[in-house]
């Protein structure tokens, strides 16, 4: 099994970034590259739908408001992998109020691609995903 893992400091309390990326189904907005998130299943899974049109559906497996994360699983996408579970966190930062460390980690089995080129997407995907939260939040 495969793992990657990509943090970033954004400037914004834990609470306020918190509000912006803990809804289930709040990716698209702070995510450029999901357009759309369609609860399924009472709100405990979702359909995504990328601008290409691709579709990826994600069911929650754990969630905690108090310590501010959720983990997911990959029901069905276009990703060459197998037993893909994800995690994304927020952190307060000692010492400064208005900072908060985003943890988006994930852990997989490549499936019809090498274990590096599946690292490689999955890394590229939540640093760009981080990238793209840091950008809304000083917005």
């Amino acid at each position: 099994m495969a793992s990657t893992s990509v943090s970033r400091v954004v400037p914004a309390s834990p609470e306020r970034v918190w509000n912006l990326i803990g809804g289930f189904h709040a990716l698209p907005d702070w995510l450029p590259f999901i357009a759309e998130s369609t609860p399924l299943e009472g709100g405990r899974a979702r359909r995504l739908r990328n601008p290409e049109g691709e579709v990826i559906v994600e069911r929650m497996v754990a969630f905690s408001e108090a310590e501010r994360h959720y983990a997911y699983a990959i029901v069905e996408s276009p990703f060459p992998v197998t037993g893909y579970l994800s995690d994304l966190r927020v952190h307060a930062v000692p010492g400064q109020p208005e900072a908060a460390e985003v943890v988006w980690s994930g852990r997989f089995v490549s499936e019809g691609a090498s274990e590096a080129q599946v690292v490689e997407l999955f890394t590229g995907i939540y640093r760009d995903g981080l990238e793209a939260l840091h950008a809304t939040v000083v917005g």
